[in-house]
């Protein structure tokens, strides 16, 4: 999870997007969460702290993602809350 905001950004190459995330993956790392723009604290809190309970209930991490997503849409309708959330990498 890189916690941060606009993590997901970079420049778009022939290679795809180099960025922050692409330097953690040369790093090893085989999957990431990151946002595509900037996001309010308190849904981003909840969204990750719901998605960290969904992966301990499944584990596979694009659904976790997902449900995570949902459930923080019942409270916070605006879907700019959660939708900057991406998944890059493996899911499993």
């Amino acid at each position: 999870m890189l916690s941060a905001c606009n993590t997901g950004r970079g420049i778009i190459t022939g290679d795809g997007v180099i960025g922050l995330s692409a330097s953690v993956m040369t790093a090893g790392v085989t999957s990431v969460v990151l946002s595509l723009w900037s996001v309010p604290d308190v849904p981003t809190c909840l969204l990750m702290m719901e998605f960290d309970r969904q992966m301990q209930a499944n584990p596979d991490k694009a659904q976790a993602l997902g449900q995570a997503m949902l459930t923080v849409a019942k409270e916070y309708l605006n879907r700019i809350n959660r939708a900057a959330f991406t998944l890059r990498g493996k899911c499993e």
